[in-house]
């Protein structure tokens, strides 16, 4: 379905889709699992008609349209479909506002919940008739989070960088310009603590590469995701979590850079995290022979 409504941007053109039996789609109705990961830049509009009250959610539903062009890509299109010359490189969107008594709704629900929360943990009442925090406080959260657009610690994350983006509109082509393995250092948040920083792209399956020559040519760093971790040099523990470790490699520009660690021991740093890797994501997800991670930055703290 996605190839028929964009073909061009994911490896097809209309000829090969003609060839193939099927027939391009003009429209395409989706739900918000589109909203992350696609290539969808064949399209110009976009209506949101479910609006999310987050704004990160919204970045990124534009972001499958409102996307880097390809020059290549653009010629070929705008040579099979000359019709649509005049809209290329534009993209407009429209959103669908809720109805007013929609917010009321929700702020009365907001309120009623949350002082029958209070009732039922001061007096301790339990059963249906009044909400039990263990059993309905999450799906409240949630409720919340979802209409209220309250930012979760990685939306917050993807916002400071739209800003950066906003500040300093060179910052993608000058971080595309950096070597790949860039290392630097800086003194840790937390006295007399060493920890090493590590932001790898993993490889995924890239299945539009079909009867590829060896099992691993299938596998691109495009198709993957990527990685933060963070390890500490004297519990030897591995940290995933993005949110808790940009609180600690978070800097300014004019922030001193300050390495002191030991080149061995950054050497086995680096090779226990790709161990920790392939042992627990490359083995998840299957990946063949000659498939590896590939170091993008690293930083060392202490």
């Amino acid at each position: 379905m996605i190839r028929q409504f964009a073909p061009y941007y994911n490896n097809m053109t209309s000829q090969a889709l003609a060839d193939k039996g099927h027939t391009e789609t003009r429209v395409l109705i989706a739900t918000d699992v589109l909203s992350e990961g696609l290539n969808l830049q064949d399209a110009t509009r976009l209506i949101n008609y479910d609006l999310h009250w987050n704004p990160v959610r919204l970045m990124q539903r534009i972001g499958r349209v409102d996307r880097r062009m390809n020059p290549d890509i653009e010629k070929m299109l705008v040579k099979d479909h000359p019709e649509g010359k005049a809209i290329r490189g534009t993209v407009e969107y429209w959103n669908f506002l809720p109805p007013g008594e929609l917010d009321e709704l929700l702020n009365l629900f907001k309120k009623v919940s949350n002082k029958t929360l209070l009732i039922s943990k001061t007096l301790g009442i339990e059963g249906k008739k009044l909400l039990r925090p263990e059993d309905d406080f999450a799906a409240l959260r949630d409720f919340d989070h979802q209409f209220e657009g309250e930012p979760t610690a990685l939306e917050t994350m993807h916002l400071e960088y739209q800003r950066l983006l906003a500040a300093h509109p060179d910052l993608p082509e000058r971080l595309q310009s950096l070597p790949g393995r860039v290392f630097s250092g800086k003194v840790h948040v937390q006295p007399g603590t060493q920890a090493v920083f590590f932001c790898f792209a993993l490889p995924g399956k890239d299945n539009s590469v079909t009867a590829p020559v060896i099992e691993s040519d299938a596998w691109t760093v495009a198709a993957g995701r990527t990685e933060w971790l963070l390890l500490d040099l004297q519990s030897g523990k591995v940290l995933d979590d993005a949110a808790a470790i940009d609180a600690v490699i978070h800097c300014e520009p004019e922030t001193p850079r300050h390495c002191h660690i030991a080149q061995p021991t950054l050497s086995e740093a680096r090779a226990k995290v790709e161990k920790h890797l392939k042992n627990g994501y490359l083995r998840q997800v299957q990946a063949p022979l000659g498939v590896v991670p590939q170091l993008i930055a690293w930083m060392e703290l202490n």
